[in-house]
Parts: structure tokens; C-alpha cells; sequence
């Protein structure tokens, strides 16, 4: 969980007359209000910013308590901070309004005003009881999706162990009956809910002059909605030929492991089978579609940290030991005595992992229900990105302490975990120096990142696709399934394992989608990462394969993230990529460059195949 700062303060001046009765007596010509000045301005905004810290930690708090404690007390009381959350900020989003256009504003004053106008993710319009509602909404929502269960052999399996179960089952059946079971438990029963947060919201992002909440989203960007949507539009098609090779090949594989009546040879691939319960990853399938002869890269993570003895306390010391090899301090005692790790056995928690600021100083915090594996070894080098760079901006004000833009964060630990090379292992003592893979396995060290990396993007981008469809009311809540799965089939070539109708709420199934989590970050964050890794392997002096360079140790390449970390959201985003990359402009030719190697061999494999669906 990234805390994103709004601000604070009332200062709500009623700028409406008092009403003229037929029968008054004349009166004089009413002086018109003086517009408010700069000064004032200045005013607001620091009272607004010192309201907003001050409410900032307890909120925090509960909602620590409550993802890591669930209970009905524990709802009731993150529900009754999210309320008062939102009521502040959107009082104080409507009364920066008024100073939107105000001339003469300092930069920073104009920035924050404008931080304050878009920084709501969910707005409760001023109607009494709005806010009370959409945040009991919420929280129910999000509990249910931490509470949910599916089955394996007709037995419930809770949401940490049936993501894991997902990657290693290679029965369709079995995995059918997972996907469906998880779909049907936890989406459906918040279908209502989800269209009662959609009416109440767009309500609120319309009071503060957007046309809905997708609008309101977008604008987040230093750029107009539309500027921006046009913008990912722009980048998926950079990328696009790399995942529909990859498609095509990860599809002729499934047919030739399952056959024609369970994976046909042409169209789309079925979710259930590609190791992930949203098929948003396809890494856990690796070994089905390993190319033979180089298909072995000679190791696996998990396979390396269970031989050494790694528990998840020395999965967590060792990605704090990257970032300390960069020149980043360590974490403080606090995070070791206060982070979630693994998950509890008395009570309810929601598993999903995410990195906590919850002071805005140095309470750092991760929770996760940690397992020893590769994939969560990576997540940890990922979330601790997050802290990392929230601990380099607390010096910022309230209202900068953020990312450059939300893919930022996201990006952060991602390129720093694509520095878990052979080449790191090594160093780390995880992977002896005779066992790291010679050239003739590069095809598979690729194709093993490609399945994670490239096949996550467009499911990075229909998320947010469809809520913007949603909010605009071009995907009206009669047909929220149906606009789903057409999405899911235009951006990723993929259908569910048996037919859905609109009783159904499989987007529900998905964490962001009930804890209103924008989304498109992540889509950025799989492009920027690649951008970041790009720069860091070049200032570190790398000369070999791009995906073999590992900046572990190097300093000088901590220096100058630190220097873009450390900005915070005080600039737009392009002077932050800048300061690290000496690019302004967010690119997929980082990892189109990349996994060049991976698409000219794919080329070669899908040659005389048919491609897309």
C-alpha cells in the first residue's frame, strides 16, 4: 500500500448571496467579493497540508490493524477513518478549486493545489452519509476478498495457498475447478457493492469538476486525461508485437501438453492454464514451454534458497543487503518489529503484499505472507523499493511525499529485482560460480523473464481500462462481465474456462479491483523498470547481455537513484526520469531492446504458425 498524500483544510467560503424577497426595500449595489490573493493561497495550502499529516498516521494505523487483524471491530474502525479520510479531502480538493486559476501562484503552491484537486482516489460526493457509505463499501469489499476462499478437490483453500497452488497444478481439471470456484466466491458477491461504489463516486469526482472517476484518475499524470490515455495507448503498441510472439508460442505449447479439446492450436489461450489465477503471469508455466536444449537455465531460486537454509527472515535480510550494497542505510529497527512477514495461523489477514510509510518518517513496513520461493524473493526486493524510496522523499513536504508518478513506485523495486541475475547469486552465495548458465542458455534465462514481464502487460492495461469504461458508463453495470472478457480477449488473447453471464463479477476476483487500487501504475512500471535497469547497467560501466547485468555493489548507481527518489512527486515526472535516466519521455524500447534476442528466436519457433486470435 502506497500512501498517497491530499490535502487538507477547510477554508470553505460560501461565495452564494443572501436571498432577495419580493417585498424588500431597495438596496444598494452589492460590493462583489474580492477575489482570494496568492497569499491566501500560500495560507491554504500549509494548513491544508499540516491537517492532512496530522490525520495521516492514526489512519494508517487502523488500516494496518485491520489488513493484518481482520474482525468486524477492525472493519468498523478502518471504515470509520476512510470516512473521515475522504470527507477532508474532498472538502479540501473543492476548496483548492477556487484557487486552481488564481494568477501569480508560486510553483509550488500551484502544484500542490493541483495535488489536492486529483489526489482522491475514491471521492465521496457532499451529500451527508456519502462518505460513511462508500468507505463501509470499500472495507467490506476488501475483507471479502481477504477472507475468500476457493477449493482444491472439493476442499476450501484460502487466497495465499490457492495463488501458490495455481503455479504447480498441471491437472486442467483441477485447475478449472480452482479458477471457477475462486471467481465465483469472491467476485460475484461483490458485484452489487462494486455498482453502488461506481454511483457514489463518480458523484464525488464530478463535484470536483471531472466528468468521473476514470477522468479523475488520468489526471494524475502531469498531462490531460485524454493526453494520457493516448499515451498508454502509445506504448502498448510499441510492445505489442514482443507479447503476441510470445502468445503464440506459450499457446502451441498448452495444445501439445493438453491437446486440441482442452488448449486448441488458434485464438486464445484458457486462463486457468497459464500458473496464475488471473493470467497475468505466466511464469509458473516456464516448464511446459522450455525451449529443449536451452529450455534448463541451470537453476531455480527456490530450489537455491531452500538448500541454504533460507527462512523468510533471511529472504528479507538479504534484499535489504541490495539495497545496502547500493549505499542505502538499512531499515530500521522498527520494520523488523513491526512488519507482517508470514502469515499468522489465528486469525484472518489480507496476504497480498504490500509496503507501508505509515508515520511518514521512518515507520517502515512490509506485509506479506511470505513463502520460500523465487517468486517471492523477488517480491520482497520489490516492496522493499517501495520503502526505500519512501524513506529517501520524508523530508519532502506532506504533498510531495510521493512518487514522481504512481508507475515510479511501482517501477522502483521491479528494475532493482531485475538485477537478480546469475551474476548476483553469486555474489550473494546463493549460486555457485561452475553453475551459472553459460551463453546457449540466454534463449531460456529470456523466455523465463518473458513470461512474467511480458506477459503482464497487457493485463497491466484492461484493468483500468475497464473501470474507465465503467466510470464513463461505456461498460454499464448490466454488462460489467461482458465487458471484462471482451477486454480480456482484445488486449490479452484470453477466455475464461467455462462461460461466464452477467451474474458473475470476475473482476471482483482481483485484489486492486475491490480495494480500489488504480492499476495503469503497473503498466508503466513494467516499461519504466526497464528504462531504470537500462540507465543503471550504463552507468555502472556493463558490457555484456543487458539481461545478464546486475549494479549490485555499485554505489555510484545508488547516488544518482537516490537523487530521483529523493524528489519525491515535487517536480513533474519527466524531470525525475530525467535525473536518472536523461530521458523525459517514458519508453517500451527498453524492453522491446531487452528481450531482443527472445523475439528473433520466437520469430524462428512460430514461423508458418498462425498468430494472434
Amino acid at each position: 500500500m502506497i500512501r498517497t498524500g491530499i490535502s487538507s483544510l477547510a477554508l470553505v467560503l460560501s461565495l452564494t448571496a443572501a436571498p432577495a424577497f419580493a417585498d424588500a426595500p431597495p438596496v444598494a449595489a452589492v460590493t462583489p467579493a474580492p477575489l482570494p490573493t496568492p497569499g491566501e493561497a500560500d495560507v491554504f495550502v500549509a494548513r491544508a497540508e499540516k491537517e492532512l499529516a496530522d490525520f495521516s498516521t492514526p489512519a494508517q494505523q487502523a488500516a494496518w490493524i485491520n489488513a493484518t487483524y481482520i474482525t468486524d471491530d477492525t472493519d468498523a474502525i478502518a471504515a470509520k477513518f476512510g470516512a473521515e479520510g475522504t470527507e477532508m479531502q474532498v472538502r479540501l480538493a473543492l476548496a483548492a478549486a477556487k484557487y486552481a486559476a488564481l494568477p501569480g501562484l508560486s510553483f509550488d503552491t500551484k502544484r500542490k493545489i493541483d495535488l489536492l484537486r486529483s489526489g482522491l482516489t475514491l471521492p465521496a460526493p457532499t451529500t451527508p452519509g456519502a462518505a460513511t457509505e462508500l468507505s463501509t463499501i470499500v472495507t467490506r469489499m476488501s475483507s471479502g476478498y481477504g477472507k475468500g476462499r476457493g477449493t482444491l478437490d472439493g476442499k476450501p483453500i484460502n487466497g495465499s495457498d490457492i495463488e501458490a497452488a495455481m503455479g504447480t497444478v498441471r491437472d486442467p481439471a483441477k485447475s478449472q475447478e480452482m479458477w471457477v470456484s475462486w471467481h465465483d466466491n469472491v467476485g460475484a458477491p461483490m458485484r452489487g457493492d462494486y455498482a453502488r461504489q461506481v454511483e457514489i463516486a463518480n458523484k464525488g469526482a464530478q463535484e470536483l469538476g471531472y466528468a468521473d472517476v476514470g477522468a479523475l484518475w488520468r489526471s494524475g499524470y502531469d498531462m490531460k486525461p485524454d493526453e494520457f490515455a493516448a499515451l498508454t495507448d502509445k506504448l502498448w503498441k510499441q510492445v505489442e508485437p514482443l507479447y503476441v510472439a510470445l502468445h503464440t508460442y506459450v499457446r502451441w505449447n498448452l495444445n501439445a501438453k493438453y491437446g486440441d479439446a482442452v488448449q486448441p492450436r488458434t485464438g486464445p489461450i484458457r486462463a486457468d492454464l497459464l500458473g496464475n489465477m488471473w493470467a497475468q503471469e505466466w511464469g509458473n508455466i516456464y516448464d511446459v514451454v522450455a525451449p529443449k536444449g536451452a529450455g534448463d537455465v541451470g537453476y531455480d531460486t527456490g530450489d537455491l534458497l531452500k538448500a541454504k537454509g533460507y527462512d523468510p527472515i533471511k529472504m528479507f535480510r538479504t534484499g535489504e543487503g541490495f539495497y545496502s550494497s547500493l549505499g542505502f542505510k538499512p531499515l530500521p529497527d522498527t520494520f523488523w518489529a513491526r512488519s507482517q512477514i508470514t502469515k499468522p495461523l489465528d486469525r484472518e489477514v489480507i496476504c497480498h503484499a504490500s509496503a507501508w510509510d505509515v508515520d511518514s518518517k521512518d515507520d517502515l513496513r512490509i506485509k506479506m505472507c511470505t513463502k520460500v520461493n523465487g517468486d517471492d524473493f523477488v517480491t520482497i526486493h520489490h516492496e522493499m523499493g517501495h520503502n526505500y524510496y519512501q524513506r529517501a522523499y520524508n523530508t519532502q513536504p506532506f504533498l510531495y511525499e510521493n512518487g514522481a508518478n504512481d508507475g515510479f513506485h511501482e517501477a522502483i523495486g521491479d528494475f532493482v529485482a531485475l538485477s537478480i541475475t546469475p551474476d548476483y547469486l553469486v555474489k550473494i552465495g546463493l549460486l555457485a560460480p561452475d553453475k551459472v548458465p553459460t551463453p546457449d542458455k540466454d534463449i531460456g534465462l529470456l523466455l523465463k523473464q518473458a513470461m512474467d514481464k511480458v506477459a503482464f502487460l497487457p493485463f497491466g492495461l484492461l484493468i483500468d481500462k475497464w473501470r474507465w469504461g465503467v466510470f464513463s458508463g461505456a461498460i454499464p453495470a448490466t454488462g460489467y462481465e461482458k465487458g471484462w472478457n471482451d477486454l480480456r480477449l482484445k488486449y490479452q488473447g484470453i477466455v475464461p474456462p467455462v462461460p461466464r453471464d452477467e451474474t458473475r463479477f470476475d473482476p471482483g476476483a482481483k485484489y486492486h479491483v475491490p480495494a480500489s487500487v488504480p492499476y495503469t501504475r503497473y503498466f508503466l512500471a513494467r516499461l519504466l523498470q526497464f528504462q531504470f535497469y537500462q540507465a543503471a547497467c550504463k552507468q555502472s560501466g556493463w558490457k555484456g547481455p543487458l539481461h545478464r547485468c546486475s549494479f549490485y555493489g555499485n554505489k555510484a548507481v545508488g547516488d544518482k537513484l537516490n537523487a530521483m527518489l529523493a524528489m519525491g512527486q515535487s517536480k513533474p515526472w519527466p524531470d525525475a526520469l530525467a535525473v536518472f535516466t536523461g530521458s523525459r519521455e517514458i519508453s517500451g524500447q527498453a524492453m522491446v531492446d531487452y528481450f531482443a534476442p527472445l523475439k528473433t528466436w520466437l520469430d524462428k519457433q512460430n514461423k508458418g504458425k498462425p498468430s494472434g486470435w
